[in-house]
């Protein structure tokens, strides 16, 4: 680290207020491995995975980064690290195969000896009960698109909740239904694989049924941590000013962002405009009931914030999203970010719109709005399959130190969210992994991990946000 980055470290270190967490983050499909080891299910991915076509260059998440068998050594690799809480995802078809019936006591195992290790290394977990990951019988019924599904996972949170409610001090129901719609039911460029545009809607309805009914279920186990729920936010604009491309954008704030925090934070769906009402008959009539159960009161809120989104009339992929055909089916496009630097997905860096992205949720939600955690932020950059020592990742630490220090400025005193609580920051990720369709070819990880070998080679990146956190002094978990 040079004389410059120190300084640098000093300076943001100091801006950290008393008892803000630093974390990291990961997803059980991504880093776990180990489908034919201890009991684990298949899942909607691990079908998706093995058509050809579906994943870069035919990689295999079957192994990943072995994580199911080198928990112990990645717990050493943060505690070292320095953090205070680890953000992981409990694999639900590790722990319920089929999704439902009978749960897996070897899965069970894992993660108990996996929070048991945490604690040890004084990192507080933060764990997520859905990252995406649905037991391959259920997505055989329809995922999402069904209705039961919310109830069976209702059934495994009040699973995970009894075994694990006394030392997890905070609970993710769902991660980033915004992508699981859009994504995967939608676009069909994620499992499940469906290219169903605006007939995919049915499936937030029941992700946000299932996230309602999971806090039911750890409160009435009697959890002892904090209670929430994590979605991917972006700010979106209109490409130019004109007025098709300003209601364009309007809708697609509907569909990334509006459709799941209202529900949550206000107990109701948002009214499309009205020439978009049509795409969004499937919310129209959702039961009182079922609003009132998606509506609980939460201890926190999670952002996972990435880039800013512009978008353009007309069809075309010119998107920092990928290029998915089932785009050209509608009347916009995600447009590009020319005067910003770019990661190796193509994601702008665009650090000064997280700040207005805060600014806006405090604005729309006000009262209603809990406090914040950033629970992803991160960035891949092209790096070697193989490593002899510390990678010189500059553009990640460049990434990270912008964009932590634009939410603590943003929240502080004077700041243009200062009102907003912010709680904390989850780097994304630990370690480089499997990541979804991109395979392995984007590395968004501190730790360089060679998928050969499993070997961890910490970045220079990992040891920047090590002198973060010393810098700080003292801990407070």
């Amino acid at each position: 680290m040079t004389v410059q980055d120190s300084v640098s470290v000093q300076a943001l270190a100091a801006r950290l207020r008393p008892g803000f967490t630093l974390g990291v983050a990961s997803a059980a499909f991504q880093i776990e491995g180990g489908l034919d080891a201890g009991g684990r299910g298949p899942s909607g991915w691990d079908a998706f995975a093995e058509k050809p076509g579906n994943i870069l260059h035919g990689h295999s998440p079957a192994v990943a980064c072995d994580h199911y068998n080198r928990a112990a050594e990645d717990v050493g690799l943060m505690r070292e690290l320095g953090i205070d809480s680890y953000r992981f995802s409990i694999s639900w078809p590790r722990v319920q195969p089929e999704g439902t019936g009978p749960f897996n006591a070897a899965g069970l195992d894992f993660y108990d000896r996996l929070i048991d290790q945490l604690l040890a290394a004084g990192i507080s977990p933060m764990a997520t009960l859905y990252h995406w990951d649905t037991p391959l019988p259920l997505e055989h019924r329809g995922g999402w698109m069904n209705r039961t599904t919310a109830e069976r996972f209702a059934e495994y949170s009040a699973a995970a909740g009894k075994r694990f409610g006394d030392r997890v001090a905070q609970w993710v129901t769902l991660n980033e239904p915004a992508s699981v719609t859009l994504n995967g039911y939608a676009l069909g460029t994620h499992a499940p694989g469906h290219g169903l545009l605006f007939d995919a809607l049915p499936s937030v309805h029941h992700q946000l049924l299932g996230h309602g009914l999971a806090v039911q279920a750890l409160r009435a186990e009697g959890v002892s941590g904090a209670v929430g729920v994590s979605n991917l936010h972006s700010p979106v604009r209109p490409a130019s000013g004109s007025v098709s491309d300003r209601l364009l954008a309007r809708v697609f704030d509907l569909l990334l962002n509006r459709l799941y925090a209202d529900p949550i934070l206000l107990g109701r769906f948002p009214g499309p405009p009205l020439i978009a009402r049509p795409w969004f008959r499937s919310l129209r009539s959702i039961p009182d009931a079922d609003l009132a159960t998606i509506h609980q009161p939460l201890d926190f809120y999670g952002v996972n914030y990435y880039y800013p989104v512009r978008v353009a009339t007309g069809r075309g992929v010119d998107s920092p999203t990928g290029d998915a055909e089932a785009m050209l089916k509608v009347p916009f496009h995600l447009a590009a970010f020319p005067e910003y630097e770019h990661t190796g997905f193509g994601w702008p860096v665009a650090p000064d719109h997280l700040g207005v992205l805060l600014r806006e949720l405090k604005d729309r939600y006000g009262a209603a709005l809990p406090p914040l955690f950033i629970t992803e932020s991160g960035a891949s950059f092209p790096e070697p399959d193989r490593v002899t020592g510390p990678i010189p990742d500059a553009g990640r630490i460049s990434y990270l130190a912008a964009h932590l220090r634009e939410a603590v400025e943003a929240t502080s005193a004077g700041g243009i969210a200062h009102d907003v609580e912010l709680l904390g920051y989850y780097v994304w990720t630990l370690m480089d992994n499997f990541e979804w369709a991109a395979g392995y070819s984007q590395r968004f990880g501190l730790v360089h991990v060679d998928f050969d070998t499993q070997q961890r080679t910490p970045k220079e990146s990992y040891y920047w946000y090590q002198a973060l956190a010393r810098a700080r002094g003292p801990r407070s978990i």
